[in-house]
């Protein structure tokens, strides 16, 4: 479901969200302001010379050939401009609301490049057995700082599929799913500026980048504070219980 406009009703947005279990916000940003963190998002990389692929060994079966990516952990603790992007309203006012809560919770951060022409692909998941919380009150945003067609390897999703809950996953080669073919996702191709917010129990993926240009994005994960996890694992995420909005009523912070 994709929702345009300048300032989107946030109970439409909830509404949708919890009945598809994603939402495609147009124009979050402002074309320039999407450019300006493309571009710091590719100098970020060159300075700190990141060579390392985190594609995982699952996706190559979704690929006919060897494919790349580039990537950053905790961009905000390397670039003030995107500690500022972390609390602007206008993600987290969104944020809060999908979520139902009043309280916004960082868990951790990563940006995205896949290059051009063979942009690695994520085969279809759930982000819970990554890091599954008691009341799945967990999201995403992913911030699309260029273009994301088709032909980039955009973000596909099953929508409603996370009102099934959590589901088994294959732990080889990173948590993935074998049971849902990759065609049965819906593509979610997006603009520069656009943002989009899912649940972390909805099926996702994204295809191969076979265009001439990189895919740049960059993927916030929230939690509401009062959702406690049910294993201890990602603590090592810079920054992991932040609040970006409103504050926290357990007193817990990083845990």
């Amino acid at each position: 479901m994709t929702i345009t406009s300048d300032k989107p009703e946030l109970s439409s947005l909830a509404r949708q969200y919890a009945d598809e279990g994603f939402v495609l916000v147009k124009g979050l940003l402002s074309k320039d302001e999407a450019a300006y963190y493309r571009q710091r998002s590719h100098d970020l990389l060159a300075q700190l010379n990141r060579h390392d692929d985190p594609t995982w060994k699952s996706a190559m079966g979704l690929a006919d050939g060897a494919t790349r990516l580039q990537h950053l952990h905790d961009a905000q603790f390397y670039d003030a401009e995107f500690a500022k992007l972390l609390v602007d309203p206008r993600f987290t006012d969104v944020a809060a609301a999908v979520m139902g809560v009043d309280n916004v919770q960082l868990h951790h951060t990563k940006l995205f490049v896949k290059p051009p022409e063979n942009g690695s692909p994520f085969p279809l998941h759930q982000d819970h057995p990554f890091f599954p919380h008691t009341y799945h009150r967990v999201g995403a945003a992913i911030f699309h700082f260029d273009d994301a067609p088709v032909e980039k390897g955009c973000v596909r999703v099953i929508p409603g599929s996370h009102k099934d809950g959590p589901r088994e996953h294959d732990p080889e080669g990173s948590y993935h799913l074998t049971d849902v073919p990759f065609d049965t996702a819906t593509p979610q191709p997006a603009e520069a500026g656009d943002v989009l917010f899912f649940t972390y129990l909805t099926v996702h993926g994204s295809g191969v980048n076979v265009s001439d240009e990189a895919r740049t994005t960059w993927l916030i994960q929230y939690r509401d504070p009062a959702d406690p996890p049910m294993v201890k694992t990602h603590d090592w995420s810079l920054g992991q219980g932040m609040m970006l909005r409103g504050v926290d009523p357990t007193g817990r912070s990083a845990v």
